[in-house]
């Protein structure tokens, strides 16, 4: 459809058309032409990583890249144009969103890919070699569920160098996701304060270590770049106090997740309603966790029940009644936000989890059908909005 679109556009585009795409071309090049070159040479290479690619690409050898450029001025014309596209048609859609009051919630992954543009174009703002091979490693260290930790994979950023230029590439990736959205939620948050670093050489994260993060620094640059500090911090996890500390300085909401409430540690949970907090967002479950459905059905352990029973007063728990409780217990929070995934809605169980982290198969492919969309139950929602003051 892409390729029928830019044909279509060469043969009837309006005046109009091609001026707006000009000025997004003019306006998005700090990012665009890098981009538009990454996907020409991935194609032309056959999808190998840019540390593949021959020396004077892989090291962008500014000759090599100014003739690549002239011989593939069409190509390229055409990779941009999908970018305006899709850019055009999303913040048509933001439009139309925020005209009936929604607002969108993007989601900001801490690391960026090894093999992407980001790192092709910018190697000096992450630890890289002289042969612009990984140093170190992102991840997370072994703990109760993961005897190895977590081994991500992604390169560490040299944060030196990022001070260096006050954080240019941050405060520039940032307000490019605040066209896009109206609000963030800034992932693995805690690795602005600490993060693990793994000797890219490490098969497993066992062998990392804590380095301290940029931290307050940074943000003294992103709130005077954004002084209403749009942001949700991603608090779950291991979190310390220096986490804590860095999020309340700047009044970023947390994440307080209700499948994690219920446990041994139910009376001092931190996701447990009597301690939840205005500034906060309150979830059911979210893109990682299973569906309330399945959390019963298979994650939850007989003492969460247990507990959840006792905290509700619900002696009769089971899998006709489970969704319906949880979502009561988050629409009773103090939190300012609540959030309830569809599935949750719609009473789904496992099947239709959206993501199991530290694993790589069969994530991010749940689709919601037609026929789904029409069993979203409004009338119930409306009912708990209204009841719990979130109308």
């Amino acid at each position: 459809m892409l390729d029928i679109g830019w044909e279509n556009y060469k043969l009837t585009h309006t005046e109009l058309m091609e001026n707006e795409f000009k000025n997004f071309c003019k306006n998005e090049d700090w990012w665009l032409i890098d981009f538009a070159l990454y996907c020409l040479l991935k194609k032309q290479y056959h999808q190998d990583a840019w540390n593949k690619w021959p020396d004077e690409y892989k090291y962008r050898e500014p000759k090599a890249l100014d003739e690549l450029s002239r011989n593939h001025i069409d190509e390229i014309e055409k990779i941009k144009w999908q970018q305006f596209i899709f850019n055009r048609q999303w913040l048509a859609l933001k439009r139309y969103c925020n005209h009936l009051g929604i607002k969108v919630l993007g989601d900001l992954p801490f690391y960026i890919s090894y093999d992407s543009a980001d790192v092709w174009a910018n190697p000096d703002i992450f630890e890289l070699d002289s042969s612009l091979n990984m140093i170190n490693v992102c991840g997370v260290p072994p703990d109760y569920f993961n005897e190895d930790g977590q081994r991500w994979g992604m390169p560490i950023y040299d944060w030196d160098k990022l001070k260096q230029n006050n954080y240019n590439w941050w405060v520039k990736r940032i307000q490019k996701n605040l066209i896009w959205y109206d609000v963030l939620r800034l992932d693995h948050f805690r690795a602005f304060a600490a993060y693990w670093s793994i000797p890219a050489e490490e098969s497993t994260a066992r062998n990392g270590k804590w380095v301290k993060g940029p931290g307050d620094d940074l943000f003294k640059v992103l709130s005077l770049n954004f002084p209403d500090m749009p942001f949700v911090a991603e608090d779950l996890g291991e979190i310390d106090e220096p986490v804590h500390t860095l999020a309340n300085k700047y009044h970023l909401p947390g994440m307080k997740v209700l499948q994690f409430a219920f446990g041994e540690d139910v009376a001092d949970s931190p996701h447990i309603n009597h301690h939840h907090s205005q500034n906060s967002f309150a979830y059911t479950g979210t893109h990682d966790n299973n569906t309330i459905l399945g959390w019963y059905r298979h994650d939850a352990d007989k003492t969460s029940i247990k507990n959840l029973k006792k905290y509700t007063g619900i002696k009769k728990i089971n899998e006709n009644n489970i969704g319906n409780i949880m979502i009561r217990q988050a629409f009773s929070s103090v939190s300012d936000t609540v959030i309830i995934p569809l599935q949750d809605w719609l009473g789904l169980d496992e099947k239709a989890r959206m993501n199991t982290p530290a694993t790589e198969a069969d994530n991010w492919t749940w689709q919601l059908t037609s026929d789904q969309m029409i069993a979203i139950p409004y009338k119930h929602m409306r009912k708990f909005a209204t009841l719990f003051g979130r109308a």
